[in-house]
């Protein structure tokens, strides 16, 4: 008689930083609805991954659904799967931390559930060949992959079933094929549709175990499935089925089906995700090229005979494509190092509980939502990032209050931040961190308000992604709406949600740093400046400045470095030798940052020059009345997403009532100062969006100057805490 076993598992998580309102609509929506069903039908037995950012929120709001979840621990009916507390990709961790996140969590499930896990959940199933040597050691003995990971190591669909065992270094672990078509069909699908597949798998001859692992809000929190899945009935009619077929279909635990069959055999597999991820982590224009390729496979009808060696790209290439995830990682690396070292010196009797509560920030940081982007807005989602920025500051300053006290302090160090072989300049004080490059325009691209943990710099630029185009289709090719009650895959969503989003694809040849030296075309304006469609006329923006001189002060908290750059400004038909040196003092006690610049025509002819300095900043919220601008040439504040250009401006500031801060700037001489929201173009599961990034400035002047004639300017940045208007984050 054909028998089949079906391992069910079921996967849910919020990010860090994600909205309380959308933590309660999930848990209403599809969490709290899905554990109900399972109550009702104990012959389902299903594997469950909470992530921890969701536990601690169930903990908090939901404590009793965590009590019914150990109910059905305690009957058999579900295990509970372990996992970086904080969902993070462990191939963008050091070790030390991927032991000590998955320490968290097991520790989390024994303590709660009275065991510890057997299986592990891998964030995005994000595989590297070295895990079994770090995972298994942890106690660990059991994960879930898909099947196109198989796939890749050679084996045909049919070969893919039950569970596999691999390792590194002796230490084994055993690998669970995730079927690909039912993570697409699963609850798409009818449920006799899946019943169908269940046995069609099925054999007569032998034991066959088939695995569905995917994402908890499908069933429920994905547009149109709570209607589909509850209201409709979906969930019910599938779990009856799977009861009425028991003596076919059997459900089981992975770990109960681990104990009681062997493995297929031994496989060794690449680094891999799945098939959507790996296609994501390509640059936008080998994403294009890819998708064409396997639409032309696919008119040949031969594209799933080669889809074993179809491959998109590495998930660590985010850190390439968006290079805003790079400097948040290398970020992390450096709170981690630091936190290493202080454990290391640690020896106060407060030390331990401040390492726990370091530790914790830190790995918070690491969830992996904001690292990258997808279907899911991801990186471009400003309050996630700005979630990693605040848990890696606040991880800072419990570091250096144990370090170095209260009172005002400074340093410096010259260091390789990014890892890419070139040096950056950090400066940390205890109001403060400000990060500069010196091989990238000489420009700030970290500026961090430390007493609200907060990165004004935290902007991303405009860059073409593959799906892009599709806004330039003809309407007939776009795809078709979904039709009635049932539901589709988000990945067949690429309309815009609003009629304006295809007016917006600007992209960035530069990076949106801040003091970023401009020297504009006299076609220049304020519209094709803000679209980066206008003539730059200088080589200053992204070329490198040398380190003149780096000062700390004895008698304050104070350093002083200098940068200079000697390039070229063109004029019609000759070339204008200029130099820019840009003198950068910072003092903590006045929770200040002054850039002191110096421009010299080193040319025997006098030269008309448009001198512009720019500004990236963020608060956040670009239409909200707690967050504005201060012009005085404004009666009223200005919102942050609203474009204008004023005259004559010798101060102005960004003000966030909400947060408590003030970012105020003084400029000498009179600048006029051109405004604009900085707005990118990008995926979610609603569609195509506009998504506020940040504020861009840009203070300039028109100039004239003689030969060997150097002109002064002097902006003088300041840092301020607000009272707060809000007790809550927005």
């Amino acid at each position: 008689m054909k028998h089949v076993s079906f391992l069910f598992c079921i996967h849910n998580h919020q990010p860090v930083g994600n909205f309380d309102h959308i933590f309660h609509d999930a848990f209403d929506r599809a969490y709290a609805p899905f554990l109900s069903l399972l109550e009702k039908h104990p012959a389902i037995k299903t594997t469950l991954h909470f992530s921890g950012p969701l536990l601690e929120w169930l903990e908090t709001e939901q404590p009793e659904f965590l009590g019914r979840i150990k109910n059905l621990v305690d009957k058999g009916q579900v295990e509970l799967l372990g996992g970086g507390f904080y969902e993070p990709i462990f191939s963008m961790l050091r070790e030390r931390d991927i032991l000590g996140q998955i320490r968290m969590m097991s520790d989390f499930i024994r303590e709660k559930y009275g065991r510890a896990p057997a299986g592990i959940w891998l964030a995005e199933r994000v595989w590297e060949p070295e895990l079994p040597r770090v995972i298994a050691p942890a106690g660990l003995s059991y994960t879930l992959l898909d099947s196109t990971h198989f796939l890749y190591a050679g084996l045909s669909p049919e070969e893919i079933h039950g569970y596999f065992v691999t390792e590194k270094e002796g230490y084994p672990l055993a690998l669970f094929p995730i079927d690909m078509t039912l993570r697409y069909s699963v609850p798409f699908q009818q449920p006799e549709k899946t019943l169908e597949y269940l046995l069609f798998r099925a054999s007569d001859c032998k034991e066959v175990a088939i695995t569905y692992g995917d994402d908890g809000e499908k069933f429920g929190m994905w547009p149109g499935t709570h209607a589909w899945v509850y209201e409709k009935g979906w969930l019910e009619a599938f779990f009856t089925l799977l009861e009425k077929n028991q003596k076919t279909i059997s459900m089981e635990l992975f770990s109960d089906h681990q104990a009681a069959h062997p493995p297929q055999g031994p496989i060794y597999l690449p680094t891999l995700s799945y098939a959507e991820m790996m296609e994501w982590a390509l640059p936008a224009d080998a994403g294009i090229r890819y998708e064409e390729l396997v639409e032309r496979l696919r008119s040949l009808q031969i594209r799933d005979k080669y889809a074993a060696f179809l491959r998109g790209g590495y998930w660590n290439n985010f850190m390439v494509k968006y290079p805003e995830s790079n400097q948040m990682h290398k970020k992390m690396l450096l709170v981690s190092e630091k936190l290493e070292q202080w454990e290391q010196s640690a020896g106060g009797p407060g030390d331990s509980s401040d390492i726990r509560a370091a530790q914790r920030e830190l790995y918070k940081a690491q969830c992996n939502g904001a690292y990258w982007h997808g279907l899911f807005g991801g990186i471009y989602l400003n309050y996630l990032r700005h979630a990693v920025y605040e848990h890696l500051i606040s991880a800072e300053n419990i570091i250096d209050a144990s370090r170095s006290g209260t009172a005002p302090w400074i340093s410096y160090s010259v260091c390789d931040f990014d890892r890419d072989l070139s040096r950056e300049i950090l400066v940390s004080a205890r109001s403060f961190n400000a990060y500069f490059t010196p091989r990238y325009g000489g420009a700030l691209f970290e500026l961090d308000f430390k007493p609200r943990s907060f990165n004004l710099t935290d902007v991303v630029s405009r860059k073409m992604e593959a799906y892009h185009r599709k806004l330039k289709l003809p309407e007939e090719k776009l795809p078709a709406p979904r039709q009635g009650d049932q539901p589709r895959s988000l990945h067949h969503n690429a309309a815009p949600q609003t009629d304006d989003v295809p007016d917006h694809l600007f992209y960035d040849w530069y990076r949106r740093y801040s003091f970023l030296d401009h020297f504009l075309g006299e076609m220049t304006t304020l519209e094709n400046f803000s679209r980066c469609q206008y003539t730059e006329r200088g080589d200053f923006i992204n070329q490198p400045y040398t380190i003149e001189q780096i000062e700390q002060a004895t008698a304050a908290p104070c350093v002083t470095l200098t940068l200079k750059r000697q390039g070229l400004v063109w004029e019609k038909d000759r070339q204008i030798p200029l130099t820019v040196r840009k003198q950068f003092s910072l003092n903590d006690a006045h929770q200040t940052l002054a850039a002191a610049y110096g421009i010299t025509n080193e040319s025997p002819r006098s030269a008309d020059l448009w001198f512009g300095i720019e500004f990236n900043f963020t608060l956040l919220a670009g239409n909200d009345p707690l967050r504005h601008y201060t012009i005085p040439a404004h009666a009223a504040p200005c919102a942050l997403n609203t474009t204008g250009a004023v005259k004559q401006v010798a101060q102005l500031a960004l003000k966030d009532e909400w947060a408590g801060l003030s970012l105020d700037l003084a400029l000498s001489p009179e600048a006029a100062v051109w405004r604009f929201p900085l707005e990118t173009v990008s995926r979610s599961e609603d569609g195509l969006e506009k998504t506020f990034q940040g504020s861009t400035l840009l203070a300039h002047w028109k100039i004239r100057l003689q030969p060997r004639e150097e002109k002064k300017f002097l902006i003088h940045l300041s840092l301020h805490e607000l009272l707060k208007k809000a007790d809550d984050k927005a």
